[in-house]
């Protein structure tokens, strides 16, 4: 059964959820692709939902620049590794999704990764945002490209903070 549990933040509402202790979806208000959430059961007490909710409010304060959350997203085998290559983009860069195709063994995958990384369930956490077009361009975002923008100048903020304390 899919528990979830919602929290504010700086990009407005998001929606957590998880199965078994593990974290499955991080949903903005108006999420490109909702999940059916049939059966689902809000549930403000949980612990893997409450892990998520305090590292997303520190990373959100500037205090925390990586996740350690057990996470299971749901995917086809492609569409997974894609999200683990996002993990692998370090707390305040950028890679191109050219970048990002090299990186899963297929360059010439540039568009199929664009779309799963449009399919990322657990974004923020799982950092899709961080993958901008070559020019360095905005490019799609299932959060809009106003929560990209906010998302890659909240991190570059806090970047110059750690490289220089």
């Amino acid at each position: 059964m899919t528990i979830y549990t919602t929290i504010t933040s700086p990009v407005g509402e998001l929606t957590l959820s998880a199965v078994g202790g593990r974290l499955t979806g991080v949903l903005f208000e108006d999420n490109r692709y909702p999940p059916d959430r049939e059966g689902w059961r809000r549930d403000d007490a949980d612990t893997a939902l409450l892990m998520a909710r305090r590292q997303l409010e520190e990373y959100f304060a500037g205090t925390r620049t990586d996740f350690d959350l057990p996470i299971s997203p749901k995917g086809t085998e492609f569409q997974q590794r894609v999200w683990a290559a996002l993990l692998e983009i370090p707390f305040g860069e950028t890679r191109s999704y050219g970048e990002q195709a090299r990186l899963i063994g297929d360059y010439k995958a540039v568009r199929a990764v664009g779309l799963a990384n449009g399919r990322n369930p657990i974004p923020v956490i799982v950092p899709c945002h961080r993958v901008i077009g070559a020019d360095g361009s905005m490019t799609g975002f299932g959060g809009g490209i106003e929560r990209k923008k906010w998302l890659l100048a909240h991190e570059a903020r806090f970047r110059s903070k750690t490289l220089f304390d």
